[in-house]
């Protein structure tokens, strides 16, 4: 399967891209680096270049594993930490949709990803999203993965245009800025009151940092619209839990 991994340029090229993608990207590029916006680390890696890009259409997803893949290669390759951050766009729908209708695509995204790695699950990261140190993994890559879209009416700051966009951001750019850290707590702390200010909400209930016990980091994937703390289970099922439970 071919890979669909771009820069910044390749995305804005109409002869490279479908014409929805370039808009769509025009749109992300404008909030992105607007000087108020809250979050200076994508601000800074999206004025650098730091990164990349990919979409999908409505009915077929069949590129993205390979452009993951292809994506997880750069810090293979790199000497230096470069955080690289990957956004997925997803073909708009007609007509806008409701939160919960782009929450349930995004996790059948990470499902259908899931289902198709053949790389083993590192032992080292629990299966189950209940348990406080799961973390998505794909291709032997733990990422952290948030979604975006129209439908955010309060919380503007996942508001990045009419496409559905996963953020896709390698555990390991986190270096340095683990939550326990000094230098992780101030960077999280600026971030969360330039996005309550842009947000005019209080901190989702259910952000928190990696590693804190009473935290489930698939909760901080794809927050709510408001102020209230997320129930139910995760929409994720690992393989193996999907097999104990035949």
């Amino acid at each position: 399967m071919n890979s669909l991994l771009l820069t910044k340029e390749e995305m804005s090229n109409p002869n490279l891209v479908p014409e929805w993608v370039a808009r769509e990207y025009k749109k992300f590029n404008k909030i992105v680096t607007n000087k108020t916006f809250p979050c200076t680390f994508g601000m800074a890696g999206e004025k650098k270049g730091e990164l990349r890009y990919s979409y999908i259409s409505q009915d077929d997803w069949s590129t993205l594993p390979a452009t993951l893949e292809e994506f997880i290669s750069l810090f293979d390759s790199s000497k230096q930490l470069i955080r690289h951050g990957f956004f997925l766009f997803v073909e708009p729908e007609q007509e806008e949709k409701s939160l919960e209708y782009y929450r349930q695509y995004f996790w059948r995204i990470l499902q259908y990803l899931h289902e198709v790695d053949e790389k083993p699950w590192p032992e080292d990261y629990p299966i189950d999203p209940d348990h406080h140190l799961w973390n998505f993994v794909f291709a032997g890559e733990p990422f952290f993965i948030f979604g975006n879209t129209p439908a955010y009416k309060q919380r503007k700051t996942r508001d990045l245009g009419n496409s559905l966009i996963l953020g896709f951001q390698p555990r390991r750019i986190f270096e340095g800025l683990e939550g326990t850290s000094k230098g992780g707590i101030m960077s999280r702390e600026k971030v969360r009151a330039r996005v309550e200010k842009w947000d005019k909400l209080p901190k989702h209930p259910n952000i928190s940092h990696y590693g804190d016990p009473e935290h489930r980091e698939w909760k901080q994937y794809f927050i709510g619209d408001d102020a209230k703390p997320i129930e139910g289970e995760c929409p994720f099922k690992h393989k193996e839990m999907k097999k104990t439970c035949l």
